[in-house]
């Protein structure tokens, strides 16, 4: 993947303000964030990105491939919504 444009850089900033106001407990913040975006697309391609930059960095310091991080992923989504993992 390239790096992001300046525009999506702004994505991604703004999605991870999202995820850091919510987990600071600022939950009026993370929805200006959120109401923020210009578009329904923006704010996929800006979590998206986001998704794909957080996994390269756990990667780079576990040493693990992206396909088994996403499988941990899954399995932990799944475990914490109570449900049976998907097959993997």
């Amino acid at each position: 993947m390239t790096a992001p444009t300046p525009a999506a850089a702004e994505l991604v900033q703004r999605a991870a303000g999202v995820i850091a106001a919510k987990h600071r407990g600022d939950l009026a913040g993370a929805e200006e964030l959120l109401s923020a975006f210009p578009s329904e697309q923006a704010k996929t391609l800006g979590f998206y990105l986001l998704a794909d930059l957080a996994l390269g960095l756990v990667k780079a310091s576990s040493g693990e491939s992206i396909d088994d991080l996403v499988r941990e992923l899954s399995l932990l989504v799944a475990a914490t919504a109570g449900q049976p993992p998907a097959n993997l």
